[in-house]
């Protein structure tokens, strides 16, 4: 079914979270995006969010505040909902229409102390972006900034604007990375309150992991890994 201008009003306006409107927001994203097709803009702002912000799992809010597109681009890193909301944000701002999508996920590498303080490896509301291009939308996960991948030997995650971009099965050595296990579904705006509840019921100690450094978390665990390898 084609998609009607009426339809596309929620995927292209500003919300409480996706601040398509606000003036940081907007001007990075014209910034960022350049003079090209929607297909050339979109695929520069993916790149543009993943690799300009740093992910950070261990600073998560759960405020709108806290979970808006222009608090990204003021702190200068995020994680997989708040980097998601940042590049729908943009991409609205350059007038192409873009929601958030979300799934929980089974993640094979994450750092010892972001297991044991959720106490899983399962990864509940895991957040993308879906772009409207070509009159298809297509998935793009912009969380895993270029270092970390390296770090992790991970496959990155490219983004062409026609093939979904969602995260491999496997790493590089051929070990087990990410499993997706059901998809929430694609909205226009992060469903706040329900994130929270479930947080709240399935990661009562989250915020035990603010007080750490992630990056220097990562640091200690690759380069111990690379020592113990062959």
């Amino acid at each position: 079914m084609a998609e009607t201008v009426a339809s596309m009003a929620p995927f292209l306006t500003a919300g409480p979270t996706v601040d398509a409107d606000h003036p940081a927001v907007v001007d990075f994203a014209r910034e960022a995006a350049g003079e090209g097709d929607p297909q050339a803009q979109a695929v520069a702002l993916y790149y543009a969010v993943r690799d300009g912000f740093r992910y950070d799992p261990y600073a998560i809010d759960l405020s709108v505040e806290g979970l808006r597109a222009s608090t990204v681009l003021a702190k200068g890193h995020g994680w997989c909902v708040s980097k998601a909301a940042l590049l729908a944000a943009a991409c609205r701002a350059v007038g192409i229409p873009a929601r958030l999508g979300f799934a929980d996920v089974r993640n094979h590498l994450s750092t010892a102390r972001l297991r044991e303080t959720l106490k899983t490896d399962i990864f509940y509301w895991h957040g993308y972006t879906a772009i409207l291009l070509h009159g298809q939308w297509v998935k793009a996960t912009p969380a895993f900034n270029i270092e970390l991948t390296e770090r992790f030997r991970l496959k990155p995650l490219e983004f062409d604007g026609r093939e979904d971009s969602i995260y491999h099965p496997f790493d590089l050595d051929g070990r087990a990375h990410m499993e997706y296990l059901h998809f929430r579904g694609e909205f226009a705006e992060i469903p706040v309150a329900e994130m929270r509840a479930d947080f709240a019921r399935l990661y009562p100690d989250m915020a035990l992991a603010g007080a750490a450094d992630f990056d220097a978390d990562v640091r200690a665990e690759t380069t111990a890994n690379t020592r113990a390898g062959p």
